[in-house]
């Protein structure tokens, strides 16, 4: 039983370190071996295996030189034995090095941090959202999982890839879900809209599945599965369809000179929305008085969302009421 434990053991140790733990016995089995051959050559076992690590790496300091004929055959011995294992653990090392940028390059590779940003699918839109991430959380870690991409550099995009498929436990648990700060699910639209809100959902179910209260937002293209999306956890809809519908009527059909889109681009780069419950002591007030109560708070009010319907920009003399939610921006 012992013996089938240890065999466990090693054979789970990585190679490198095998051949590490071979070297070092070699040294100290030639180190304490020339020390006893010979003592005044050699007074202490560390001389004798400084000695076998200086011969064995073919450094030759010259400092301590064995003698006696036993002596140089032990030399010879720890030449021919141990020169070839320093140089097939240097060799090893420089293998694995250059097999663990590859593997990952290639998303082969399990995230270990924590606190982290999952994207599920490599497009445009995450490209740029990554860019916007790094820049306003420099030290937040990215992980990307996509299925259709086989390699990411990334000296070029600093992200952590994960090739797989997003619906499966093992790729989830390879972004270390556990630990993960949120999740962004993104709709793949080189397919159809049904299918790629079927994907979208199916993933959205298997990472709530592996965490149960890990923010999910989850881009949704049609309206018919914003409901199945919502029963499969995710926590955001992001209705990407109605959003550039709206916005290409804003471009068909301004009356004063704008620019939409630009607009509404840098006022979400550059503010993030907030929701604020309205005070008691704004209660009964007017909307402008409550604009210029934010104001000093450094915070722009937009409207509120009262029984669940929206109101945008109201008339400065609109009166607030009890449990009113205040539409707000400001600074990141």
């Amino acid at each position: 039983m012992n013996i089938r434990y240890i065999k466990r053991i090693y054979f789970r140790i990585p190679i490198i370190l095998k051949l590490l733990m071979i070297v070092l016995i070699t040294m100290i089995f030639f180190g304490i071996i020339i020390h006893f051959i010979e003592p005044l050559q050699f007074p202490t076992a560390f001389d004798g295996i400084w000695w076998a690590f200086v011969t064995a790496a073919t450094v030759g300091y010259g400092d301590y030189v064995p003698l006696t004929p036993t002596g140089r055959i032990i030399g010879i011995l720890l030449i021919l034995t141990g020169g070839g294992l320093i140089a097939f653990y240097i060799s090893s090392l420089s293998t694995t090095t250059l097999k663990r940028e590859q593997d990952l390059e290639n998303g082969r590779l399990a995230f270990h941090g924590h606190d982290h940003f999952i994207f599920v699918g490599w497009n445009e839109r995450t490209r740029q959202l990554m860019k916007l991430v790094l820049e306003y959380y420099p030290g937040r870690r990215i992980v990307v999982i996509d299925k259709t991409v086989n390699k990411l550099t990334y000296k070029e995009y600093p992200v952590h890839f994960i090739q797989g498929d997003a619906t499966e436990d093992d790729t989830i648990k390879k972004a270390n879900i556990a630990n993960a700060n949120c999740v962004l699910i993104t709709a793949d639209i080189t397919k159809d809209e049904k299918q790629a809100d079927t994907y979208s959902i199916m993933t959205t179910i298997a990472m709530r599945g592996n965490h149960m209260t890990l923010p999910i937002v989850t881009e949704i293209l049609s309206k018919k599965q914003i409901e199945n999306a919502i029963r499969a956890g995710a926590t955001t809809i992001i209705r990407s369809n109605d959003f550039m519908s709206s916005l290409f009527f804003h471009e068909l059909d301004h009356l004063m000179q704008a620019t939409p889109f630009e607009d509404i681009d840098q006022l979400l780069v550059q503010q993030q929305f907030s929701h604020q419950k309205l005070p008691l002591d704004l209660e009964e007030e007017t909307f402008s008085k409550v604009v210029n109560n934010f104001l000093h708070q450094g915070y722009l009010v937009l409207g509120l969302i009262r029984d669940d319907a929206y109101t945008i920009h109201p008339k400065p003399d609109f009166i607030m009421e009890e449990n009113d939610i205040l539409i707000t921006i400001t600074n990141w």
